[in-house]
């Protein structure tokens, strides 16, 4: 296939359509609106149904009606709009609905700085919907990249059954690449009923992998959704039993497919004194200043973040065995530095954070490095 040049935003909106997704329901919302506009064109090609509801609350809400009645489906928005939707995205966690959420990030919080850049909604992407939740969060740094991660978040909400976090930034959003699309890519099915109703069939009965089968609406099936603590009939039960049990089986659902989820970019670590961690749109200036401070002489490595949550703990935890110090590049106040820091202990941890409506310059995140060396030095 020929390569195409391509926006962040359209690359999403095209790994979607490869994945299978056949609904949209969104608002428009700079800078994510070219996702909308997009598939606003491409879905009705394919059968599929884009709609513009009235607000993000809406949006949230028809992509999870549909999703129940079989489609895949897609919502995308920003920082404000990814507020408004955090009641019904708990409810897809607790209803284990799967549905794929777009933030492209802007400066916050409210209304912020509508087209500037920023990697300030983290935590918000983890713990933005209130209750002991699990959830998946992924990050691209490319236009290639959204795509691929596009089609990895669709398989991934379906195959846990969980919302997924698609977190990218007003950096990738609108960067444009020439790239070329694969023809064909590998894709998760909806999860159907293995037993019939005749031999039992309950809908939130999990699988071996702790995933349940829930049946599509309309296939003949009874079942009932709900966002209160249920059993594997679906219906509410007020028993704490019952209750831990259907939370620790959210949550080690995923958990237990931690190594095959979490996924990590690292370069220049075999020999690395040091290491510069970083995501998104961030990570690509965070490349550039790694091979600058290698010119220089200094050992420093590189790690990318590719899946933020589940944190990639144990990772961070081991290469920091080898490292006399980490700087961690972030286009924030700072939030993936907690994370870092709680992995790693005991080696030293320098946040390089920006929030000025401006992207990160090399020179910034080299500054970072020496003055990481320069400490550890010190000691």
């Amino acid at each position: 296939m020929s390569a195409r040049l391509m926006q962040g935003n359209e690359a999403i909106a095209e790994g979607a359509l490869a994945a299978g997704v056949r609904f949209f329901g969104g608002y428009p919302i700079t800078p994510s609106t070219e996702i909308a506009e997009s598939l606003a064109k491409l879905l009705p090609k394919v059968g599929g149904t884009f709609v513009q509801m009235e607000d993000e609350i809406a949006s949230m809400g028809v992509v999870l009606g549909a999703s129940l009645a079989g489609k895949k489906v897609l919502t995308a928005s920003s920082g404000p709009g990814i507020s408004l939707k955090q009641e019904l995205i708990g409810y897809a966690s607790a209803a284990e609905i799967p549905a794929v959420i777009v933030n492209v990030q802007r400066v916050g919080p409210s209304t912020g700085q509508p087209t500037a850049p920023s990697q300030g909604d983290v935590m918000q992407a983890r713990w933005g919907t209130h209750g002991d939740h699990s959830i998946i969060v992924l990050s691209p740094w490319s236009v290639r990249e959204a795509f691929d991660i596009a089609v990895k978040s669709v398989n991934y909400a379906e195959r846990f059954r969980v919302p997924v976090i698609l977190l990218t930034d007003e950096i990738v959003g609108h960067l444009r690449e020439n790239v070329e699309l694969p023809a064909e890519v590998e894709i998760y099915p909806r999860r159907l009923p293995k037993i019939s109703r005749a031999e039992g069939y309950e809908p939130y009965a999990p699988d071996e992998d702790l995933v349940p089968n829930v049946a599509n609406f309309g296939e003949g099936f009874h079942i009932h959704v709900t966002g209160l603590i249920h059993d594997e009939t679906g219906f509410p039960v007020g028993s704490p039993k019952i209750t831990r049990e259907a939370i620790k089986r959210m949550h080690e659902k995923i958990s237990r497919a931690q190594d095959e989820i979490i996924e990590v970019h690292q370069e220049f670590m075999d020999d690395a004194q040091f290491a510069v961690v970083s995501f998104g749109g961030t990570a690509r200036t965070a490349y550039e200043a790694v091979l600058n401070a290698r010119k220089r002489g200094q050992k420093v490595g590189f790690v990318r973040l590719i899946t933020i949550f589940p944190f990639a703990e144990k990772i961070l935890r081991e290469l920091s065995k080898n490292l006399r110090g980490l700087v961690v590049a972030e286009l924030n106040f700072g939030q993936i530095v907690n994370e870092v820091e709680r992995a790693v202990k005991n080696c030293p941890v320098k946040l390089c954070a920006k929030y000025d409506m401006t992207i990160f310059e090399p020179e910034e995140i080299e500054a970072s490095i020496d003055e990481l060396i320069a400490e550890v030095n010190a000691k």
